[in-house]
Order: structure tokens, then sequence, then C-alpha cells
């Protein structure tokens, strides 16, 4: 941009932004759940060097350049030919401003984030470092443990003096419950950090293939030979430690992981084709996870934020969940066993309505039962025992209720400025037991996704007027929810800041 920073600063008391404008009518203060910041790279490798050693900041340059191994994959070294022979996936691209070079500063520097933070109608804003969401799926544990006690100190200190109205996230690694209690006790004891992001997934090896393969003389192998581990259904541990500590300590987790690289997100050529609906699908997958595996019965003070997928998957998951329950949850799933087939009847039918090209093949009525229903049937091959047949026993649902309150109030969902799909969580004449999910306001400011950061809460407000969401539904969107989301767990995580002062007066009125 030719204008400079002091000409901008001049435009900004003469003529207030838009979104500005929007938030000074509302009563209730504003707060961003989902605003990511870049790091000073020179500064953050001291503290690698510090809190690992200077090989091992040669170690995470290569590290960033290879996409941490989850969907880089040396993209950039190979040729076109090379990319589709080996099925690379194609690495996000031109992710941060440009053109819009104010903006871009901003995402770097705390103390310009600080001072224009009211141009984009907010109050609070919670920072999501670019890092901090690649380093939580680093594979190589020294490297990861540095990398992420070093992002974390990083941030604590350098926006710890704009604490009224920024707090960045904790990075918590989840390789093993263990190592990520020891960091979460260390980002919220020792730095004072208030928020925790984990990963939604982790990639691990095939222990079967590894054994006959070992990854180190086969990297191509060890690249595919990989499954999900979502710290919940199947997993490699139990993670019930960790969400205890979490609860302990009053610590809500969020989580913003992506899944470009899956097997539908891998197109070697195309960003776009892997990136829409990625991070749904992988907020989709742990919180499906989190659910099946008990752990929201479990711990139900739990609370768990999904950033940047919106809340329209997770209206489609709830609905879902209370869908198939109802056919196949608890007694229900007893109305497909094969047991329960009346033999004599279905027989007497086939031989009723049978066509001639049937008689001539139907057999007795052993033979009917045994195959004669069809492949789809394969009655042969089923046999589940009795123990085993309900998906839902772990998540203790005996009725649909059960799921509305093992899952309404444990998750909550970020959706952008300018998704009409947030509509969706707040439409209770279509969502079961007219149940509204907690979707909570989340900008992704600082990516490609906001292109104007001061038109943020503008175009949020365009739902409303639009009508797609109601003015109560735009509070519980920007406001109340993100305060529950964090307030609820930790009351004293608002104290001394800007939200502080206005939730005061908003109970004095």
């Amino acid at each position: 941009m030719s204008t400079t920073l002091s000409s901008h600063s001049a435009l900004r008391q003469n003529a207030p932004s838009r979104s500005a404008a929007i938030r000074a009518r509302l009563p209730y203060p504003v707060i961003d759940t989902d605003w990511h910041t870049i790091e000073f790279g020179p500064l953050l490798e001291d503290y690698i060097a510090k809190y690992g050693s200077p090989a091992l900041v040669d170690e995470f340059r290569k590290a960033i350049n290879s996409g941490y191994g989850r969907t880089g994959n040396q993209w950039y070294d190979l040729t076109p030919e090379e990319r589709l022979a080996q099925r690379a996936t194609r690495p996000p691209w031109w992710a941060l401003p440009a053109r819009n070079t104010l903006d871009l500063a901003t995402a770097s520097l705390p103390r310009l984030l600080h001072e224009r933070l009211p141009e984009t109608g907010t109050d609070f804003a919670i920072l999501f470092p670019n890092v901090s969401t690649f380093a939580v799926h680093v594979g190589k544990e020294d490297l990861r443990r540095a990398v992420i006690r070093a992002v974390n100190a990083y941030h604590a200190d350098v926006y710890r003096k704009y604490g009224d109205r920024l707090t960045p996230v904790a990075a918590i690694p989840l390789h093993t419950p263990q190592e990520g209690i020891e960091e979460l006790e260390f980002a919220v004891k020792e730095l004072g950090l208030k928020v925790a992001l984990i990963p939604g997934y982790l990639n691990r090896p095939v222990k079967s293939v590894a054994e006959k393969y070992p990854f180190r003389q086969h990297p191509e192998v060890a690249r595919r030979a990989t499954w999900i581990d979502t710290f919940g259904v199947d997993s490699e541990h139990d993670y019930d430690p960790f969400w205890a500590k979490a609860t302990e300590l009053g610590i809500n987790l969020t989580t913003h992981s992506s899944s470009q690289g899956w097997s539908a997100r891998a197109t070697p050529n195309n960003y776009m084709y892997n990136h829409i609906g990625h991070f749904a699908d992988a907020s989709s997958a742990l919180a499906k996870s989190l659910f099946f595996a008990g752990v929201t019965r479990r711990f139900p003070k739990l609370r768990v934020g999904f950033l940047e997928g919106g809340a329209a998957w997770g209206a489609t998951l709830y609905a879902d969940l209370i869908g198939h329950w109802e056919k196949r949850g608890g007694p229900a799933i007893e109305n497909y066993n094969p047991e329960a087939i009346d033999n004599e009847l279905l027989y007497r039918l086939y031989k009723e309505y049978g066509e001639d090209n049937i008689q001539d093949r139907l057999g007795d009525l052993q033979s009917l039962y045994g195959g004669a229903l069809g492949i789809a049937n394969n009655s042969r091959r089923q046999g589940n025992r009795a123990g085993e047949r309900d998906d839902f026993a772990a998540a203790g649902i005996e009725k649909i209720e059960d799921i509305r309150d093992r899952f309404v109030p444990n998750f909550y969902f970020g959706g952008e400025a300018d998704d009409p799909t947030v509509a969706y969580a707040f439409n209770t004449r279509i969502s079961p037991l007219g149940a509204k999910l907690n979707a909570f306001w989340a900008t992704d400011s600082g990516h490609w996704d906001v292109p104007e950061l001061t038109d943020t809460l503008y175009n949020t407000w365009q739902l409303v007027e639009r009508g797609a969401i109601s003015e109560e539904d735009f509070r519980d969107l920007v406001f109340t929810h993100p305060y529950n989301f964090y307030a609820g767990s930790n009351p004293e995580f608002f104290r001394g800041t800007a939200v502080e002062q206005h939730v005061s007066q908003l109970k004095a009125a």
C-alpha cells in the first residue's frame, strides 16, 4: 500500500470504520475467539535456541519448509511429474495479506494490533499464532517439545503488556497424555496463559506396516501408512488424565487443525480443492471421537472450541447423532438383528410373491436365510456379540436428551465473520429438541480469509440485516457464547481486561 501509517492513523481518527460504528451501537462488548498472528522469526529462533539448542533452530527451519510433514511433503522440491507420481498434497500458499500491508503488519506487531483492535469493532481477541497451530503436529519429540516450549514463552512475553485486549493461546502437544499435562501446567502456572490449543488429531504409524517396512528405509511408506488418532475412539492412549487436568486448571481447550492431506483433500495441484471444508472435517472427527468415547460423559465440565470450521458441521453432526441413535442406538439396534427374522413368514412371502426366476432358484428355508437375501445383507458374516452392538454405549446414551446434554454444552463452534451458515446453529425450529448450538465469533483475521480487518464486525452485522440471524443471535455470537466459553470455566479470565468493565456495567444495569 502506498499510504503511510501516519495517514492511516489520521484517517481512523476522522472516519471510524464501519465495524467501529456497529460496535458503538452495542450495549455489550465484542469478543473475537480466533485472531491469527505472525511471529517475528529471528526473535522466536532465540527462544528455540534457549529452550532447545542452535541445532534445533536449523531443524525448525527445515520443518517449516516441509509443512511439518503434514501437507508439504517437499512439494516445492518436486517436479510436476513427481508430484503426480507421489500424489504429494498441494500445500497452502499466499495465505497472508500482502497488498493490504497495514493488515500484514498488524498481524505481526503486538502494539499495532492492540492499537487497531477497536477499529475492527472488537474489545478483546484470542490470538492463535500461526506457528502454534503447526507446532503441535511436529513428529520429532525433541524438536516438538523445544519448539512448543519456545513459542509459548515467546508469545506470553510479547503480548503480556497488552493483556487488557489480547491473549495468546498455549500450544499443547498430545503425542502422549503426560506430555500434554506437562506443557499445560507450565503454560498455565509458569507463563500465565489462559487458553490451550490442542491438535485435532495425530497421524500415527500403522505398526504392522512399520515392522515390515522400517520407515527410515521406506519414507514413502511412512508417509502413507498412518492412521488418525483423535484421542477418543480407539486411541493409542488413555487421555482421561489430560482431560481431568484441563478441567482442574479451569482452562478450556481449542483446536485448529487442518485435514488437508487426508485422502479426499490431497490433490497435488489444487489448494482450494484441498482447503474447502477441511477445518470442519478435522473438527468433526474430534468431536465425534470425544462424544462416542464418553469423554463428555465423564467430564461434563470439559469445553472444547472448534475454530474456523464454521457452525454448519456442528448442527449437522448433532442432528446425525440423534438420527442414528434413534435407529441404531440402545435397543433399536435389535431391529436389525438377523435372529429377529421370522423365517417362516419370509419364506412364505418369497413363495407367494417371487417370480419364476426366483422360484427356480429359491431352495429351502435355510438357503434363503443363508444368502438369498442379497450380497448387501451378507448374513453369514454377521454375528456381533451382545456387548458390542451399541456404538453409543461408551457415551452412556439412554434417551435422546442424553445426546443433547453431552454435546451442546461441551462444544463451541467458531464461525468466521462473513459465514452465513452460522445461522444453522441458531435455528431452533429445525434443531433436534430445539437446541441452540454454541456458535461463537471467530473471524480468522490475519489470514487471506479476511481481506480487510476493519470490516469483520460489519460483515457479521449484515447477517442480521439480511434476516439470516436475529439481533439476539448476533449478541450470543459475538459476546454471550465467547464470554461463557472462557469465563464459565475460569471466572477470572476477563479480570483486568476491557471486557470486565463492560460486563460490570451490564450487571449493574
